[in-house]
Parts: structure tokens; sequence; C-alpha cells
């Protein structure tokens, strides 16, 4: 399992605006920015990535407690289907209804998303303020497959709490590392 570290959107930077098939709901369009909110936690992630699956379970009750909060949580599964077909839509609707996923999860077809955030691995962490601003970019925690961390969502909760409460999180923040997003081939 080769590992793959983000690349690190600039912190500021306008989040790249985007609407995409939530595979949960037919392909119905989810858009960024419709559902105001003091934050918006987008992850690239996948079915397959090992990285994912540590963390999914986690995740997805750490998520549900952000929504509860007033927080958008968004999945986009960049990943070519073709080449990679357990990231297909229908599949990704398996993994998320699965796992108990309680936001969109987002189909991004053309990869158009995944390079527009410089995306560049799953899972990939991405916290936007109410402006839609990034805020935060980088990884879960420091669990990964094998090296024994408890799986914790804290460097993710700390940024969320900060834009929470209206201040920047840490300006030093760990790239996430996991696979790298399956791109299609020219």
């Amino acid at each position: 399992m080769a590992a793959t570290s983000s690349s690190q959107l600039p912190l500021g930077t306008t989040a790249p605006a985007f609407t995409l098939p939530d595979v949960r709901l037919k392909g119905a369009p989810w858009t960024l920015g419709e559902q105001p909110s003091e934050a918006t936690v987008i992850v690239f992630m996948c079915n397959h990535c090992p990285y994912v699956v540590h963390v999914i379970d986690h995740m997805s009750q750490l998520f549900t407690e952000l929504i509860s909060r007033g927080v958008n949580v968004v999945g986009i599964c960049s990943n070519d289907a073709a080449r990679y077909p357990d990231d297909a839509p229908e599949r990704m609707a398996e993994f998320a209804n699965r796992h108990a996923w309680p936001g969109p999860y987002l189909h991004d077809e053309s990869q158009a998303v995944a390079k527009a955030y410089q995306a560049a691995c799953t899972p990939e962490f991405f916290v936007l303020d109410r402006d839609l601003r990034v805020q935060y970019r980088g990884r879960y925690d420091e669990a990964r497959p094998g090296n024994g961390a408890a799986v914790t969502g804290a460097d993710l909760s700390r940024a969320v709490d900060c834009v929470l409460d209206g201040r920047a999180p840490d300006a030093d923040q760990i790239p996430s590392i996991g696979c790298s997003i399956k791109w299609k081939l020219d």
C-alpha cells in the first residue's frame, strides 16, 4: 500500500465552486454554498482505500455529530470508476449506507473538483468557513492502518471547533496521507 500526501491548497483560498450528483439521492445535484453554515467539511474519499476503510466508521459518527452542530459535511469520490469499479456510483451508495454515512456522497466523474482542490489522496479533508474560504486542509488524525494509533478525528475536530468559534485553526497543519486519487488515463 503506497501512501500519497496531500498537496495543501493555500489557507484562505476561496473554495472552488462545484455541483455534483449525490449517489445516495439517485444523482440529485448538491451545490457547495447552497446550504449556509458556519463551517463545511469536505472529504475526498473512496470505497476501497485502506486508509478510508480504517477511519470510515469513526468518521461517520463524528460527521453525524458535526451535522447536529449545524456543520455541512460532504464526501466526494473522484476515482476513475471505469478502472476502479468499486468506486462506481452504485457501489458508492452501498458503501455509504453500509457505514451509516450521514451526509451527501458525491461522484466527481470528470475529476474536475479534485483537480480544483488540488486533492491528491484519500482521505483528504478540507474545512471551510462561512465565506467558503479554506481554513484547514490536512489529516483526520494520526491513525493509519497498522500504526496502532487510536482513531480519534482530533486534528479535524480541532479545526472545525476553531472555525465554529470564529478563530483560524493553527496554520501548521499536517497533510493527509492515503491512497492516491485514481486519475483517468489520457
